[in-house]
């Protein structure tokens, strides 16, 4: 596994991400880059960036009434929410204000919501915030589980995502596959790069990266 690559945004001056090649397992794919977006979800001047360019992506008549964040994006979710608020983004909610959840994963790992955050997402226009995506796999599930409990998905949004839309829903994401052309994306069973001998560095999710050798 070779050492960290920074690559620069050409939307979003001072912000970029960081990325690793090699050979890497998400739960969907085979991919050839780990993406390593710790310190954008932990770092308080990153998070806040995020949140900064994410909230352009959203115009003044949306309503947001409940941030829903994937791979442990609750920090930049807190932010976008603040920013959301302070350009005019309307809310439902009875205090006018916006909610921040993620969801449960079952030990078959199901997306579900416990009754105690019911309220925040039966009947409300929800925001879905992740840090990546590849297949889009992940996204159309918290989808169906959002519509599932009664929620109304009004968009989505990723640091990085390889695909552009998941159920005629774009995905909003600050960096694409033009920022990294070279980024590819198999199936576990259809894996080029195992094809070719090549072993895994690491399996991956959105909270980071587990070395296999």
């Amino acid at each position: 596994m070779e050492s960290i690559r920074k690559i620069m945004s050409k939307r979003n001056s001072g912000i970029f991400l960081r990325v690793i090649p090699g050979h890497f397992a998400t739960s969907n794919s085979h991919i050839n880059y780990y993406i390593d977006m710790s310190l954008m979800k932990s770092r308080q001047s990153e998070a806040s960036a995020i949140a900064r360019a994410i909230s352009g992506q959203y115009c003044y008549t949306t309503v947001v009434d409940t941030i829903v964040c994937l791979d442990g994006c609750d920090v930049i979710g807190a932010y976008l929410a603040n920013e959301l608020t302070n350009a005019g983004i309307v809310s439902m909610n009875a205090h006018q204000t916006i909610y921040i959840t993620p969801p449960e994963f079952s030990s078959s790992g199901q997306l579900l919501f416990r009754e105690n955050l019911l309220p925040m997402i039966n009947g409300k226009h929800i925001l879905l915030l992740l840090a990546s995506a590849t297949t889009g796999k992940t996204i159309a599930e918290a989808i169906d589980a959002i519509r599932y409990y009664r929620g109304v998905v009004v968009g989505v949004s990723a640091i990085f995502s390889a695909a552009s839309e998941v159920y005629g829903l774009p995905i909003n994401a600050l960096f694409t596959t033009e920022d990294l052309p070279d980024y590819k994306t198999y199936s576990t069973c259809g894996c080029k790069l195992c094809d070719e001998g090549i072993q895994l560095d690491a399996l991956v999710n959105g909270f980071g990266y587990a070395r296999l050798k």
